[in-house]
Order: C-alpha cells, then structure tokens, then sequence
C-alpha cells in the first residue's frame, strides 16, 4: 500500500480524465474548494468546458506515457498530490507502477495481485465463489480451448470480455445477452479474433432498473468507510450497457452496504471502488455482478447530488483528515446522461424514475446552473457540426 507523506495546507488533487465520469469528480472537489488539476489527452471536449479545475493536456492517461507525465507533473506542487482516477486503464498501469508513484502521489490501493484479481471479471468470479458471496454462475472460454462448458450452463447468459479492450471495443459491444450455446459459439468465432478470453454468466432475470450498485471508499483499517447506494433506471445499450440514468436506492442501501463492506473487508481491499448488484425479482435476492476499483464510477456525481462527497472523502483520506459528513439531500436527485438515456428511450427502455419517487429531482450529467458550459459546448458543437455536413453538401 503506498505510503503517505505530511499533510500540506496547499495540497493538490490530480484528476485522470474528463469524461462524464471526471466531469463529476471535478465539480465534486472544485465545489468543496479543493485545488484540482485535470488531465485528459482531449481539452476539445464538452467536459473541459467546466468552470473547475486547471486543465492540462497529456499525451496518455494509461502505459508508459502516463507515467512519465504524472513523474514530470510532480515538479510543479510543493506537497505530494491526491491522485484519482477515472479510467480502468490508468488503474492497471498505476498499480503496476506504484513503485515509481508512491513517493510522488498520494493514493490508497491495494497489493497489485489484488488488483489483477479484481479487474478481471472471471478472478473476480472465482474469488466471490471461494468466499461463498452471491454471483451467477459463470464459465470461461479461452481461444484455442474446447468450449464444452458453455453446454451445462442455465440459459439465457450474458457474453462479455474478462477485462476492458480498446481494439474489442471499437468493434463489439460491451456486452451479449444470449439465448444458447449455439450463439455463444457463433459470436466467439469473431470475438475470439481480437481478444483471448471472455465469460459467459448466467443470466439474472430483471430490467435495468433491477440493476443497484455501492458506491465506496475506505483509505485503512483504521478509519471508517463512507458509501452510497443507488439503482440504476436506464442503461445503454439496454440490459448490457453502462449507465444511462439513476438514482438513490435508500431501501436497498442497509443490505448492499454491508454486503460490500463484507467483500472488500474479505478480500482486504482498500481505496475508492464500487460494487454492481442486480436483483432477481424471482426470489428478491441481490447477485454481484461485477466491481469497479481503483477509481471513480460513470455515475460518481450522483453521491455528491445527493449529499454524500466521496471524490472529497478520497481527498481528505489520503490526506489523513477526517471524512466529509453526509448532509440529508431532499427531494432525491437523479442523474441522468443525456445521451445514453436517448438512445435507451428510442430503443424502447421503460422509465419507471417517477413510479419509483414521484418527487426525484432530475439532473443532467452536463449542466449545472453554477457550471452550464458544458451544456453550452454541447450545443455549440452540435451547432458546428450541423453547418460543417451542409458546408460539405
């Protein structure tokens, strides 16, 4: 675990990415009058339109290249910086480099085979069964290897890369629901051209709103944690997808509160991660589905919308100061992106928000009344590209 150096008045937070993931880190920390430098290979985007935070561009944000920025970045603060991080890439290559960034940045992971096991989707699977927590059955499949097991499994399953592939990306999609083996074998014909390995897990019946997730951050075994539990309303693609929209799930969040703090107590990790549930409406029982560690969550900004700060509690807790108090927010507020969420709706995604809380206050993941100009880019940059296509007819 890295260590820690003495708490400076003038410490720095370093953001990794300005995606809507980091857009919300951002503004959670810009908001609480912290200090943030943000990174990102692209200042063009809406996101960096953001009124929080000095921008610097980068030449990468994962492998060699993002190391050796972050080493060059360290010059210019007098105190060790809070580093976090957006992106599951910039996760991998920061553990694996720890070694070089322990002494320059402050940050909480654990052992780097920890990590490897939790970032891959069947070492996760096989550590959740070891330690008999709820997750759907799952098998893998290796190119090269027979795929006889895919026979014995429960259909439908859901069809999906071990870890996160920016050349499987570009071409096939987050993730498959399949109805047999037959199909499996059809699509892995394809996949298995551009990654080695995938898994096929049962499927656990339900609609995206049945989908939870817990939201975490703990910095030792001496400290207390802080959480927020929300559900998922819309995802994109539907079923499979990331999250289009959410909100908080207060009668969920004793139970998949506990549930998370018993897994990552059981595992011993510590830092900022999050764990994804779904709940079977056959029997009400909730199954992992998959963790997020090492960095934020697509949604983070819906525990700040909502009164509970962890982007701020990471920053205090590597700092060794004590963690931001909850604040009772109300009505609940709701984040939605509005891109993902139009695609679901047009597809035909049901939006039951307002049969769930009648009251939920709704709120774009681009604008804020004291930060529209991310709202504004948007606008502009659909603007430019509707004049550039009649430009070039």
């Amino acid at each position: 675990m890295t260590g820690r150096s003495s708490v400076q008045d003038n410490a720095c937070a370093i953001v990794a990415g300005l995606d809507l993931n980091g857009l919300g880190v951002v503004r959670s920390l810009g908001q609480a009058g912290i200090r943030v430098v943000v990174l990102d290979t692209d200042l063009n985007k809406a996101t960096a339109a953001t009124r929080y935070g000095s921008k610097l561009r980068v030449k990468a944000l994962s492998g060699p290249a993002f190391i050796e920025e972050l080493l060059a970045l360290r010059s210019r603060f007098d105190s060790n910086p809070v580093l976090l991080l957006t992106q599951e890439a910039s996760v991998a290559t920061v553990s694996a480099e720890r070694a070089r960034l322990a002494g320059a940045y402050r940050f909480t992971m654990p052992d780097h085979t920890l990590m490897e096991d939790l970032l891959d989707k069947l070492r996760f699977q096989a550590l959740a069964e070891r330690l008999g927590f709820p997750i759907p059955r799952a098998v893998r499949l290796v190119r090269g290897q027979p795929t006889d097991a895919i026979d014995g499994l429960r259909y439908p399953c859901a069809l999906k890369p071990t870890t996160k592939d920016p050349e499987y990306g570009k071409r096939f999609a987050k993730a498959y629901k399949v109805g047999s083996a037959a199909e499996i074998r059809e699509l892995w014909s394809a996949v298995h051209e551009v990654v080695d390995e995938m898994i096929v897990q049962e499927w656990i019946e339900g609609g995206d709103s049945d989908v939870y997730f817990c939201l975490w951050y703990r910095s030792s075994t001496e400290r207390p944690s802080i959480s927020f539990v929300g559900r998922k309303i819309c995802q994109w693609p539907i079923l499979v997808g990331g999250t289009a929209s959410c909100m908080p799930a207060p009668e969920a969040a004793a139970e998949l509160t506990a549930l998370t703090e018993r897994f990552f107590e059981a595992v011993g990790f510590l830092g900022i991660g999050s764990m994804e549930y779904k709940r079977d409406p056959r029997d009400g029982r909730f199954y992992m589905i998959e963790p997020t560690v090492g960095r934020t969550d697509y949604q983070e900004e819906i525990a700040t919308l909502n009164g509970v700060n962890i982007p701020l509690a990471v920053f205090r807790g590597e700092l060794g100061l004590p963690l931001p108090m909850p604040e009772t927010v109300a009505p609940a507020r709701a984040w939605r992106d509005p891109f993902g969420y139009a695609n679901a709706r047009k597809a035909g995604a049901p939006d039951p928000m307002l049969t769930i809380s009648p009251d939920v206050k709704l709120y774009d993941a681009y604008f804020r009344m004291n930060d529209p100009m991310p709202s504004m880019a948007l606008v502009m940059q659909s603007v430019q590209n509707k004049v550039s296509r009649i430009w070039r007819k």
